[in-house]
């Protein structure tokens, strides 16, 4: 059943609880540097802290509510109100160090809620027409891999300050495409149902890219750089999925003449305040 509102609103209650798990994981990370070892890697050290496990929770309901949001409308609606968790964060993160919100942080948060307000009322955006084919997919992911490993690649030979950075981006690219296979495969469901989905490849790829997407973000976040890793990222995914909406879902914004040139003044003041407050997260 397509309905906009209830979208919009199981969007915003996504983008919500992501920020609270957001805000606990880096304070974790944050405390927990990695010693080089097995027993002392980033991934290792952050689970043995309960709290990890309980805010790690919390995220997956807060991809419960973003796949009912996917249920309900289309990718280009639900991302760019994803992104508003940053505004979100904001707050929490200001209560947790115990000081006040700087008037960038408020002209940024602003910012970013105008310009998601633009893309969703201007574009008016609508979903695919069709299931993508297995191969169009693999195309995209061996793309999308080549990319990634290649910026793995660079980071082997970075300062660690920059291999936060590099280690967002692949982060950003990873979770880009866990939104748009989430879409297809709230699409698989509906269409094949419970048995269908289960059998289907797009579940495990989903499942196996989570699981991915956690490591490397911790990895991430355990770099001492998340003020650069976290705007990396969190710019980085929504350009992904934009992306693969587009050309793999065949979602399309309906904005014609002149409008296209707001539009692209939205998205570019999106990326912009997205980038400015991830990296304000973390003062």
């Amino acid at each position: 059943m397509h309905n906009n509102y209830l979208a919009v609103l199981f969007a915003i209650l996504s983008a919500l609880v992501i920020a609270w798990g957001t805000v606990v994981r880096h304070r974790i990370a944050e405390r927990a540097p990695a010693d080089g070892t097995f027993s002392g890697s980033p991934l290792i050290t952050a689970i043995r802290r309960p709290l990890w496990w309980f805010a790690s929770s919390t995220a997956l309901l807060g991809y419960g509510f973003q796949v009912i949001a996917l249920s309900f409308g289309s990718l280009l609606i639900v991302q760019p109100l994803l992104v508003l968790s940053l505004m979100f964060t904001m707050p929490m993160s200001a209560y947790y160090d115990k000081r006040r919100l700087l008037k960038d942080e408020v002209l940024w948060a602003f910012i970013l809620t105008i310009s998601v307000a633009v893309l969703i009322t201007l574009g008016r955006p609508t979903p695919g027409d069709k299931l993508s084919d297995a191969g169009t997919w693999g195309y995209a992911m061996l793309i999308g891999s080549v990319v990634a490993l290649a910026i793995h690649g660079v980071t082997r030979r970075c300062a660690k300050n920059i291999r936060g950075l590099f280690l967002g981006v692949i982060v950003g690219i990873i979770y880009g495409f866990i939104a748009v296979l989430s879409k297809t495969t709230v699409d698989v469901y509906h269409v094949a149902g419970v048995k269908g989905l289960v059998v289907h490849w797009v579940l495990w790829v989903l499942i196996g890219g989570s699981v991915l997407g956690t490591i490397v973000q911790q990895y991430a976040f355990n770099t001492g750089a998340l003020r650069l890793s976290l705007p990396a990222m969190t710019t980085v995914e929504p350009l992904v999925a934009f992306t693969l909406g587009y050309l793999v879902l065949g979602e399309k914004f309906h904005v014609h003449g002149w409008n296209w040139v707001i539009m692209g003044v939205a998205l570019v003041s999106m990326i912009l305040a997205t980038f400015a407050l991830s990296a304000r997260a973390n003062h």
